[in-house]
């Protein structure tokens, strides 16, 4: 009589997090001699909070990052260099991380994702190229991107769940779908490992209304860094994997969200 594999039963918690400060919201010049203004990196006060943010994910996760997956944008690429950069540097609470919390930039796999890229069109993107339909015009060379990236952090394994920039013109509902495929599809990708996802402000607020009850009658607010966490429960029956739906989880305060009711019309 065969015998019965156990059930192994764990949780996967995704963390999708916008970017820091961008360049252009702190210099307003920047845009009229930039060559790619479409695409501004961080400002010194954005890698500041992310090297700051490094520190205090640890306490307030309270479990491992195995792998970080990264919107194309600049400033999400800063935002990742900059959490690694703070995650590398001695600290007060660099205990947890060894500990098992947080993230540890030893062990920790990065690669890079078109879809948790930015909603692709002119309200989102004040500055697109004089051809935005033409994605050679974005000038997103991947390999370039890759480059940024410490070699011993870098997957180049990884499947990506999008090959390509969305077409320009995208509404918010087709962005909302993408950034749910996408989001759904990178966990079920790595079902026993948790993830940080950095992304655009509109892939959080996706994350979070679509996770929270009665989501539609919140206004969701975040500041730069802000992230949502979820959670969901996965077994392991042998060689197949069952994952249950994901619920909404942390204190807005600390986390940067806010949901603010919206008024009756």
């Amino acid at each position: 009589m065969a015998t019965e594999q156990p059930h192994h039963h764990c949780h996967q918690h995704i963390v999708v997090m916008r970017h820091g400060d961008r360049l252009d919201s702190v210099d307003r010049s920047w845009p009229a001699t930039a060559p790619r203004r479409w695409d501004p990196p961080l400002a010194e006060v954005g890698w500041a909070r992310a090297r700051e943010m490094a520190r205090q994910l640890p306490s307030q996760l309270g479990f491992p990052i195995h792998r970080i997956v990264v919107s194309p944008f600049r400033r999400c690429v800063d935002t990742a260099l900059g959490l690694i950069a703070g995650l590398s540097a001695p600290g007060e609470d660099s205990d947890v991380v060894t500990s098992g919390a947080g993230i540890d930039p030893s062990k920790v796999k990065v690669s890079i994702e078109y879809g948790l890229g930015e909603l692709f069109n002119d309200v989102a993107i004040k500055y697109p190229p004089p051809s935005p339909a033409d994605h050679a015009d974005w000038g997103f060379n991947i390999p370039e991107i890759e480059a940024l990236i410490p070699p011993d952090m870098l997957d180049r394994t990884v499947k990506p769940v999008f090959n390509e920039l969305p077409h320009w013109g995208e509404t918010e509902p087709k962005g909302r779908d993408r950034y749910l495929h996408t989001i759904h599809s990178l966990a079920d990708s790595y079902p026993s490992e948790n993830l940080l996802l950095i992304t655009h402000g509109e892939a959080v607020k996706v994350a979070v209304s679509t996770h929270l009850e009665d989501g539609a009658s919140f206004r969701i607010r975040m500041d730069y860094c802000g992230y949502a966490q979820l959670k969901r429960q996965v077994v392991q029956n042998g060689n197949e994997l069952d994952a249950g739906e994901f619920e909404l989880l942390g204190n807005y305060g600390q986390t940067g969200i806010r949901c603010l009711p919206r008024m009756p019309m």
